[in-house]
């Protein structure tokens, strides 16, 4: 089911500057009982990332009303809500008058087997590098080519996560995912003030892990310091968290760290689906 502009449609303007440029913003968000997960946050940063690209948001209680909609007879799904500046000339410069675009799209969510969240995942290095750009940094802009030659790289079904390093040799992030480490009892996770995506689920773990009075230390690890990790562990909005159990060579034990991690996660989402 898809919805554009509020109209149930499945095509847009070839003009569109989404596809011409990829001029926009997305967000991936579980449907759980016919409710979006985590609306408020996605929907906040949202509103971030078209402030930083400058297009006008659209109204998010029109947002909300447009995703009952989709999801009210969803069980277990994930909706798709993309931005885009709307239809312009040809050429970079955008319209005076901005209209965007607005599309919500309801799709199956993924069947991962249970063994990822409880016995963990193996994960490879990527080749392909992301470059640095702090304007956009953290957003969840609609340029991901770099995230698309990551995934590429491989299709060996026993690898089911990639980590993506900086041109400088920094671990930043998954293709598809955050990443949190756990060394002699403090917490790291990569800085994304150069690149990478600010996912909703990290920003959740490290307000968890601050009421437990464990400081999230923000650094820029290299591949070596991340191999001396005693827990690693990756996060999205439709995973959740799965334990690293292996990064190449290297085998890391699914830790009380990441255990804790989970059981906080799966409880402050269970309070936030009845609120929201």
């Amino acid at each position: 089911m898809i919805l554009i502009n509020g109209e149930y449609r499945d095509h847009i303007e070839i003009s569109d500057r989404g596809f011409q440029y990829g001029d926009g913003l997305f967000e991936t968000i579980e449907v759980h009982n016919g409710r979006p997960v985590f609306l408020n946050r996605h929907l906040h940063r949202l509103q971030t990332g078209c402030a930083r690209l400058q297009i006008p948001c659209p109204d998010p209680e029109l947002i909300r009303s447009e995703a009952a909609v989709l999801c009210k007879n969803a069980p277990h799904a994930v909706l798709k809500l993309i931005i885009t500046r709307g239809s312009g000339g040809r050429g970079y410069r955008p319209p005076e008058a901005t209209r965007p675009t607005r599309v919500l799209s309801l799709h199956p969510c993924p069947d991962y087997p249970g063994r990822y969240r409880e016995q963990g995942v193996a994960v490879r290095i990527c080749q392909t590098r992301l470059g640095l750009n702090p304007a956009l940094a953290g957003i969840k802009h609609l340029n991901r080519l770099e995230q698309v030659l990551a995934r590429a790289e491989w299709d060996d079904p026993e690898i089911q996560e990639g980590l993506m390093l900086d041109i400088n040799g920094h671990v930043i992030e998954g293709t598809m995912t955050n990443l949190f480490y756990f060394s002699n009892r403090s917490a790291y996770t990569p800085a994304l003030t150069q690149c990478g995506v600010d996912g909703i689920i990290r920003r959740i773990l490290m307000d968890l892990l601050s009421k437990r009075r464990i400081t999230v230390r923000e650094t820029a690890p290299t591949v070596d310091e991340l191999s001396a990790a005693d827990e690693v562990f990756v996060c999205n909005s439709i995973i959740g968290i799965w334990p690293v159990r292996a990064i190449g060579n290297v085998r890391y034990a699914v830790g009380p760290f990441t255990r804790q991690c989970q059981f906080d996660l799966t409880e402050f989402k269970n309070e936030a689906v009845h609120d929201e």
